[in-house]
């Protein structure tokens, strides 16, 4: 008697196991490395004890690889940017509509929600909605570059051996920019976006001896900075949020001709699991508590409106001293992508990269 009464309860302790397990959720995010603190997913699965999160840490490339690869499947919510969404979408399908009922819109800054909207809207659904934006500038010591405005200050003979780049595709437009040239314009016209490229790998490799070193995290960008091996570089301007905290003589400077500006979205991969659980964690990470925990990680500006208040302290005294309102007016966002064009810009850079040994 005393078998069959363990044998049951052993029978019954599994099925309960096995419907517990049944009944949890796993919400897969595919992300880039700052935007899944571990503060944040702590307190969400506290909130959503049936859920529970699973990140996988990528950038814009592999995004689209990895969703391309499966047909959208393996993941529940991406967060590619706002300008490489359509062509995929065109091309690969590895995305679905968004049901914008079930997101909190209302708490988005309208200028960043209506942009995201036009850049990933196809045949009238949206695709995309808004997390953080940011931008990509310069960045300079000010006690030993004071003069630095503009994307070309990088190549000034004054400042050989002391400055930095990364080689992807954002010094190919802020060199383009720094030219004369709308690079975004020529998105039309390939061939005469090739000929800028022309122009743009021309005078990058005329100005590698300008450069110290090409940094390719922002871990190396911060040393040299820091240590004075550099005085100026082209970087992300959260990077220069975080050195400004240390330096009140590094800060970023917006270009003459604008800076750069991308906007990191949400994106739900066509053959995801848990849509719910992805609504859930999207207006989760919007509100103020939790912008607040999400930026001190990312180091830039979430989409919601007064985000700047909710900015840390340090972040927000380094976004005053970089950013004015004639600066924030003279923005250049980052236009959708056509098939073709990260083609002609990965061969430019290669072409970059054989000849300055980057």
């Amino acid at each position: 008697m005393s078998i069959k009464t363990t044998v049951a309860g052993l029978l019954a302790a599994t099925m309960l196991a096995g419907a517990s397990s049944a009944h949890a959720e796993t919400l897969r995010l595919l992300t880039w490395g700052s935007y899944a603190p571990e503060e944040l997913i702590q307190k969400f699965e506290a909130e959503y004890p049936d859920i529970d999160v699973e990140v996988t840490f990528s950038n814009n490339e592999e995004m689209i690889a990895k969703l391309r690869a499966t047909g959208g499947a393996g993941f529940d919510l991406a967060q590619p940017s706002h300008d490489r969404i359509y062509a995929a979408q065109l091309e690969y399908n590895i995305y679905k509509p968004l049901d914008l009922s079930k997101i909190n819109t209302d708490v988005m800054q309208p200028k960043l929600l209506d942009g995201v909207k036009a850049n990933t809207t196809i045949d009238g659904e949206v695709y995309a909605v808004p997390h953080q934006w940011g931008t990509s500038g310069l960045m300079a010591d000010k006690s030993k570059a004071p003069d630095v405005k503009g994307w070309g200050d990088l190549c000034d003979p004054k400042y050989k051996g002391k400055t930095s780049m990364r080689l992807k595709r954002t010094i190919l437009l802020g060199t383009a920019f720094a030219m004369g040239d709308n690079p975004f314009e020529a998105y039309s016209d390939l061939e005469k976006y090739q000929s800028i490229l022309d122009k743009v790998a021309d005078k990058l490799i005329a100005c590698k001896d300008n450069i110290k070193a090409y940094w390719n995290s922002g871990d190396d960008l911060s040393a040299m900075m820091l240590s004075g091996e550099i005085v100026a570089s082209e970087t992300w301007d959260s990077t220069a949020y975080k050195l400004y905290a240390q330096n009140k003589n590094i800060v970023f400077v917006p270009p003459a001709t604008g800076a750069l500006a991308w906007i990191d979205t949400f994106a739900i991969p066509r053959k995801g699991k848990a849509d719910d659980a992805a609504y859930k964690w999207i207006n989760f990470v919007l509100r103020p508590e939790n912008v607040s925990i999400m930026s001190a990680s990312t180091g830039a500006i979430a989409s919601v409106k007064g985000a700047k208040d909710l900015l840390p302290a340090d972040k927000k005294a380094a976004v005053n001293a970089a950013f004015t309102d004639a600066d924030i007016d003279n923005l250049k966002f980052f236009a959708n992508i056509p098939p073709g064009v990260e083609d002609m810009e990965g061969r430019t850079l290669e072409k970059i990269k054989a000849a300055t040994g980057g």
